[in-house]
């Protein structure tokens, strides 16, 4: 490791920095507006929570691609799920920006980087897979929890990413109590 590598990786680390102030949607409980880095961080508490249930799954590639999922929007911010077909490049973007954001890397700790983040993207693995689950769960758990506005479309919540969360038991389960959450907010209760 030389010390031009060891700069690089400092600066790939102060860019993606950024991720803290790119703000979502969702609010927290006090009713900020949550975070990206936020977001990212609970995913990965999520995966470690369920792990036993997860079974024969690779963690540490998992939780790689927890923090790396949405590391792209560090560049542009984040396009709200509600949003997505309004943004049919968002994938190439992403991917454009963790280009960028990754430049100063090793050209092979930047091709490990990338890798990872298309295999999440394209869902190919049992890993991207329960990752894309659980960042999906993780989102309408924090809808739910969150103190949003009040025009805020709950009704999102029960059809989201359900390619994904009915795929195996126990995200259904997990879908299933954050869907019976969802209509208690709907509800007002």
């Amino acid at each position: 490791m030389t010390n031009k590598n060891l700069l690089g990786q400092l600066q790939f680390l102060r860019e993606a920095e950024r991720l803290k102030s790119v703000l979502r949607s969702a609010h927290t409980s006090t009713g900020r507006p949550e975070s990206t880095a936020e977001h990212s961080w609970r995913l990965c508490l999520m995966a470690m929570t369920f792990e036993q249930e997860l079974g024969p799954l690779d963690m540490c590639k998992l939780l790689k691609m927890c923090i790396i999922h949405d590391l792209g929007e560090a560049i542009h911010g984040d396009i709200p799920a509600i949003d997505k077909g309004a943004h049919p490049d968002k994938s190439a973007q992403e991917k454009s920006d963790l280009l960028q954001l990754s430049q100063t890397l090793e050209p092979a700790q930047q091709d490990a980087l990338l890798a990872l983040w298309q295999e999440y993207e394209d869902a190919a693995s049992p890993e991207a897979r329960a990752v894309k689950a659980l960042d999906k769960l993780e989102t309408i758990l924090q809808h739910n929890q969150g103190q949003n506005p009040a025009d805020f479309n709950y009704g999102f919540n029960l059809s989201y990413g359900r390619q994904y969360t009915d795929a195996t038991p126990l995200f259904a389960a997990l879908r299933q109590a954050v869907d019976e959450d969802t209509r208690q907010r709907m509800q007002g209760s």
